[in-house]
């Protein structure tokens, strides 16, 4: 048995995307361990993975980590849902040399520290609107405009990922006319 070990948002903000990220994680152990597990040195092994609640506080994100290391012995980390959090857990996982396989952390400055041990298949968060951005300048022309005279509207939280996903959408060249770098995210339901 391989036990790999994950600090999630289950309760807090994020309680949703804590518990979707847990599903998928679940998920991909079920198809591993379906199709006959992880074969390493010829041997094959079954996963398993232990939860926690880091209750969307990075200093318990941190702890949990710690415990889910060196007191669960997990070899192997599963990734919390945001950037913020997985800022929060990288010194563990760095100190004890434990890989983290990261599925939702993607502001830049995750992967430009230095750090050797979390590992990603998702583009940093400076990319996530390039196709979008690409799409918009290929059709300017299609509104008489040149890439330069679109307009483009930024409201962004004033968090890693967030600025990085703005820093990403200045970079295109449009016309930013507004720029919102402290939003606040709405409790109401838009529909």
């Amino acid at each position: 048995m391989i036990f790999l070990g994950a600090a999630v948002s289950l309760t807090g903000k994020y309680a949703l995307n804590g518990t979707n990220i847990k599903n998928a994680y679940e998920l991909a152990v079920s198809e591993v361990n379906g199709n006959g597990g992880v074969k390493v040195g010829g041997r094959t092994y079954k996963l398993t993975v232990r939860y926690y609640d880091d209750e969307l506080t990075p200093a318990r994100g941190t702890e949990l980590a710690e415990r889910l290391i060196k007191q669960d012995g997990v070899k192997f980390m599963l990734g919390p849902y945001n950037s913020g959090l997985t800022k929060a857990v990288l010194p563990m996982v760095e100190k004890y040399r434990v890989p983290m396989i990261e599925a939702n952390g993607a502001a830049r400055e995750l992967f430009t520290r230095g750090y050797r041990y979390i590992f990603a298949v998702l583009s940093t968060s400076d990319q996530y609107l390039t196709p979008a951005i690409d799409l918009a300048a290929e059709h300017a022309g299609d509104l008489g405009k040149t890439k330069d005279k679109l307009r483009v509207a930024l409201a962004m939280e004033n968090d890693p990922f967030a600025q990085d996903v703005r820093a990403g959408v200045r970079r295109n060249g449009m016309m930013v006319v507004i720029d919102d770098q402290n939003c606040r995210p709405s409790s109401r339901t838009f529909r």
